[in-house]
């Protein structure tokens, strides 16, 4: 099977968060079954001179954006055995960064056009399916449907739309339609891609697919309510019957290496980190984490209300991350109040993050809502028990602990509130005293299996459906 894999991250040349995982682990697992999957993204002005220096170029033309017609550059690079492509135009994409641009609508209605534009210059590569990925791909399924249909190289090929959080929708002005999109003004209706009062490519990318995927299962359904839906919650209700779930996964290469001798080697990691962090190294203290953006959305919100009540019981707490001020603000606070209790890290390190993983007891995520989640499945393969509320992909691959039938490999709470979840970290607490249930539930945890390889499988059963309908 062809399938062009599109999206505006991708890790490792370019990531602000679980996208760029997912955009680079998914295709190398297809890749890994046979499948000739290709990715392709922008070629941003902070994509590594290690990684631009080994890129070919391989066609330049010109892309319609509006009246105007852009060079788009197409560039290419094997990447551990996976052909990459790069969109390349210094005026939309030579800048710190991915989003947050006044002219984004422009930019990525260009990356749009760009791509399937590309495709000519693929060889003989005529992709059976175009995998989009978030509002930054939304327009490529409306352009395929209502301007590319009748290219040679498109007569069979599927869209797969994946929404990996809908909380961020691209909505722009109308005028973006006919000035910057080419599109007529009957595509300004609610069927099609108004949205509050502007365009949105999310919405494009949710009508015209052929099929709409999200990366939980539980994710699927709540958006569908207008709890989570951000107001398409509607429109994935009347779209539901090409809309589902398939949670995203980890790294088994990555984390088999990096976890190799866990349980056993949670005591030595975990000294290991408390001597990084400057806390005190006991081992019989429970270490408490978080690895978060320190943002509304991560239940950041839940554990200030009862940030007192965690540090009197015995316990240490751990955070890495950075976000909004008064949120850093609050946690510094709380480090300089309380030494040898908490460690807080206002800043992005990998070295650290993986450390926590390692050797913290206790992975903390009360989130508000949580579309996947990749931190409690990398948790668990260190044996750390995450806690977690139950939304999105938390809910489907953290299951509570049941102390009539050892089942679990976690702990979890229901509601918003941040006394339920006090009440369950204060369970795990007293449960970490016994030493023969930990360990059991460590190992449970490590057995999750959140691998690349069984998601990938799910992936392909559905390209080959909508390319066999």
């Amino acid at each position: 099977m062809k399938i062009l894999f599109v999206s505006a991250e991708v890790r490792p040349f370019i990531k602000t968060g679980g996208l760029g995982d997912v955009s680079f682990e998914l295709p190398k697992a297809l890749r890994e079954k046979g499948e000739d999957i290709r990715i392709i993204l922008p070629k941003y002005g902070d994509i590594p001179l290690n990684y631009t220096s080994k890129t070919n170029l391989i066609a330049s033309f010109g892309v319609n954006v509006g009246w105007r017609n852009q060079y788009c550059g197409l560039e290419y690079l094997n990447y551990d055995g996976i052909p990459v492509y790069f969109i390349d135009n210094e005026y939309y994409f030579k800048r710190r960064g991915c989003y947050g641009y006044f002219d984004d609508g422009e930019r990525f209605a260009y990356f749009c056009r760009a791509v399937l534009e590309s495709v000519r210059y693929m060889g003989d590569f005529t992709p059976d399916i175009i995998h989009c990925n978030d509002w930054q791909t939304g327009m490529i399924p409306v352009f395929l449907k209502d301007v590319y249909f009748s290219r040679p190289e498109f007569v069979n090929t599927r869209t797969v739309y994946t929404i990996h959080n809908l909380k961020y929708q691209g909505i722009f002005t109308p005028l973006i339609l006919g000035d910057l999109l080419g599109l007529g003004p009957e595509y300004d209706s609610e069927e099609k891609l108004r949205f509050r009062d502007g365009v949105s490519f999310m919405k494009g990318g949710i009508v015209y697919t052929d099929m709409i995927t999200t990366v939980s299962e539980t994710y699927a359904q709540e958006i569908q309510t207008p709890e989570y839906g951000e107001g398409l919650d509607g429109l994935l209700r009347k779209n539901s019957g090409k809309l589902r779930g398939i949670t995203n996964g980890i790294d088994k290469s990555v984390t088999a290496a990096s976890s190799a001798g866990y349980p056993a080697k949670k005591s030595e990691s975990k000294a290991a980190l408390q001597k990084a962090v400057g806390l005190p190294e006991n081992p019989d203290v429970p270490v408490i984490s978080m690895i978060t953006r320190l943002v509304r959305q991560k239940g950041i919100d839940l554990v200030i209300r009862v940030m007192e009540e965690i540090l009197k019981m015995d316990v240490q707490f751990v955070l890495l991350g950075s976000g909004d001020q008064d949120y850093q603000d609050f946690f510094e606070y709380y480090a300089s109040s309380y030494p040898g209790k908490i460690s807080v890290s206002i800043k992005f390190d990998p070295a650290l993050a993986s450390a926590i993983y390692a050797g913290s007891d206790i992975f903390l995520m009360p989130s508000l809502f949580e579309p996947c989640g990749l931190s409690q499945m990398i948790a668990m393969s260190y044996g750390t028990l995450p806690l977690v509320r139950e939304t999105g992909g938390l809910k489907d691959t953290v299951k509570p602990y049941n102390e009539f039938t050892g089942d679990g490999n976690g702990f979890s709470f229901t509601n918003y509130n941040a006394h339920d979840m006090l009440h369950v970290i204060e369970y795990a607490v007293s449960l970490y005293k016994n030493k023969e249930i930990w360990r059991r539930l460590m190992k449970n945890a490590m057995r999750s299996g959140f691998d690349w390889d069984t998601q990938a499988d799910k992936y392909l059963k559905m390209y080959s459906e909508i390319t066999e309908a």
